[in-house]
């Protein structure tokens, strides 16, 4: 099974690291490196999914792909 797509990039706004995941509406996080914003991300998607399944909200495949991956 393919795994969720994660963005990563610096954001000069915040002046951190963002991670999101564009699958999972609204599930982001941040830190002050990039390895910090993708272990960050790991936890926010985990808890994402555990309240998708406790309010029985439909859980989305993984289904993004960047355009430099679409063949």
């Amino acid at each position: 099974m393919r795994d969720y797509h994660i963005n990563l990039f610096w954001s000069e706004e915040d002046a951190q690291w963002i991670a999101d995941i564009p699958d999972l509406k609204g599930c982001s996080a941040s830190g002050d490196t990039p390895e910090e914003a993708a272990r960050e991300i790991q936890i926010a998607k985990k808890l994402w999914l555990e309240s998708a399944r406790e309010h029985g909200d439909p859980i989305p495949k993984p289904r993004y792909r960047p355009a430099i991956y679409v063949t």
